[in-house]
């Protein structure tokens, strides 16, 4: 896998919670009307070979260390997406400080990730990666329908916490009560939330766990509660993985991406 830099803009932490819903496929068109983007959609061919010359994607920069891969927990989602379905991928590695105009033309909204498939430039997690499982199935990622949401509410509910300035706000209870609720899933239905095998929704899910308990044993010196051990097993199993190994973000990245939202 190699790098190249490229400055570009802010990472898509506007990105749905909801991190399996259906979406439409949908690439960047390059040609204007008015001034205005549009977008056509995607035709998908279904492939059981990975492709011959590895898939552009272009992913936030560390804000600490040069040429490392960023904070982004949406962008990880897609790399672990492309790992685990063993795909050639080539990273670009973008500086979120800056807007060139080249990437807001294959990327109005300024957001990453942003990746190539079949020389059109694909915005959106949920996007991506359900437009990878159509044309690369194998092996199998797709969540049931009936699991996709497992634990989706836990992002926002540690964003409220981690923001909060109020002990008393309900905030940090938000919190544990949506970690006790997937506790008690991964004892019923685990280790991973679809049963023994890993599946897109772990895929989008690890990450931003990873953030919550990076940013808020900083900011809160807070970490997941040795009862909810089903969790703690969950989590050890998917940050152990080579896919998530290769593709997490440091944790002085993952510091200073949430200090705007802790501090500003």
């Amino acid at each position: 896998m190699s790098t190249v830099r490229i400055q570009v803009s802010a990472c898509a932490l506007s990105a749905t919670v909801n991190h399996l819903r259906y979406r439409p496929n949908y690439a960047v068109s390059t040609s204007r009307f008015n001034d205005r983007f549009t977008f056509r959609p995607l035709r998908v061919s279904m492939s059981s070979v990975p492709p011959s010359e590895p898939l552009e994607i272009a992913v936030k920069a560390s804000l600490t260390t040069p040429n490392k891969l960023g904070d982004c927990p949406f962008t990880q989602r897609v790399l672990l997406t492309l790992e685990e379905k063993h795909l050639p991928y080539e990273t670009k590695l973008v500086d979120l400080r800056n807007k060139p105009e080249w990437f807001l033309e294959i990327s109005p909204e300024g957001k990453v990730p942003v990746i190539n498939i079949d020389g059109k430039w694909v915005p959106d997690s949920d996007v991506i990666t359900q437009i990878l499982e159509e044309k690369y199935p194998s092996p199998p990622l797709a969540t049931p329908p009936e699991k996709a949401t497992v634990g989706s509410k836990i992002f926002s509910t540690f964003i409220g916490f981690l923001k909060s300035k109020d002990p008393n706000d309900g905030t940090e209870q938000a919190l544990l009560n949506e970690l006790s609720i997937f506790n008690d899933y991964l004892k019923e239905n685990g280790p991973f939330i679809n049963g023994k095998d890993i599946s897109a929704a772990d895929l989008s899910l690890g990450p931003k766990v990873y953030h919550l308990e990076i940013a808020l044993g900083h900011y809160k010196k807070w970490a997941v509660p040795d009862s909810l051990n089903f969790l703690k097993s969950y989590l050890k199993d998917i940050f152990s993985r080579e896919s998530f190994i290769n593709t997490r973000a440091q944790p002085e990245d993952v510091i200073e991406g949430w200090r705007p939202k802790v501090e500003g």
